[in-house]
């Protein structure tokens, strides 16, 4: 019973269905399931189909921008439930999308995710100049700063982005994460990030564990 109601979302999700996507997560939470389960098994698996189609040159950006906004549809049905259950801020993360990129899906689910995880979460949005990121990191002293690209084209910003921290004297106030389609282990090293996240999992649990051992 949990797995067709599960999959019914997923399947709402991916049609780009809002208002089906928010009815269907309330009867799921009125029926037991908790946030989590249909974050990770309904949400989470039908924006990750998304992008794998979009990747793939099946659907274009106006079919994933429609199936973001469903995706949100859900997670703002379970917002007032997960800030009731998360306790106390374990650290602080600042999160964007380079300048350039319009792309918030990948962004989006972490932020989830760490909020979920119990970290306090300042999402800068999308196309964010390094001077923006270098004044929030200024403004709220995150434990983390987290930046994310999707474009081939955009990810210099990254790096131009912690050229900025560099020139402001804030590159050591922070570590930094990164994540998106183009970007990988050793570009990370080569740009002098603190590490790269594959997927929203493994940021989740890479912000913990550089928080850990800040």
């Amino acid at each position: 019973m949990i797995t067709s109601e599960l999959e019914l979302i997923t399947k709402a999700l991916l049609k780009g269905q809002a208002n089906r996507v928010k009815t269907l997560t309330n009867l799921a939470l009125e029926n037991g399931i908790s946030p989590r389960v249909i974050f990770e098994k309904a949400l989470l698996p039908g924006m990750q189909e998304i992008g794998r189609q979009f990747r793939d040159n099946y659907i274009y950006i106006s079919d994933v921008l429609i199936a973001s906004r469903a995706m949100h549809a859900g997670l703002n049905v379970m917002k007032p439930i997960l800030a009731n259950s998360r306790q106390s801020s374990l650290g602080k993360v600042v999160i964007g999308t380079v300048a350039g990129d319009l792309h918030d899906i990948g962004k989006n689910l972490i932020v989830m995710m760490f909020r979920n995880a119990g970290l306090e979460v300042i999402d800068l949005g999308i196309d964010v100049q390094p001077e923006d990121f270098a004044e929030a990191i200024t403004e709220h002293q995150p434990d983390i700063l987290a930046i994310s690209a999707m474009l081939t084209t955009t990810m210099g910003m990254i790096s131009e982005t912690i050229r900025e921290l560099e020139r402001r004297k804030l590159r050591h106030e922070v570590k930094i994460i990164i994540g998106g389609n183009p970007t990988s282990y050793v570009f990370a090293q080569s740009i002098d990030a603190d590490g790269y996240a594959e997927d929203v999992f493994q940021a989740v649990d890479l912000a913990m564990k550089l928080i850990k051992n800040a």
